[in-house]
């Protein structure tokens, strides 16, 4: 598994903005555009920058804290 899979990412259409919204809280705020299927690519390609970012710093990936739902009661 690559470490960027380790970090839930998900795109969400945006009523106020009137975009989708495209989410990794755990490394980032978010980016936005209009095409949800490009856009998720571009997260991804983004969570990637940020992880080689940590790395050439020396630094450590925060814990991943956000975790899609794995049971339904």
């Amino acid at each position: 598994m690559k470490t960027s899979d380790q970090y839930h990412k998900w795109i969400e259409w945006s009523e106020e903005d009137q975009t989708y919204i495209g989410q990794c809280p755990d490394l980032i705020t978010g980016i936005h555009g209009d095409n949800p299927t490009q856009l998720y690519t571009e997260l991804c390609e983004v969570v990637e920058d940020v992880i080689q970012h940590f790395a050439k710093e020396g630094r450590n990936l925060p814990t991943p804290k956000i975790r899609p739902m794995r049971e339904v009661a």
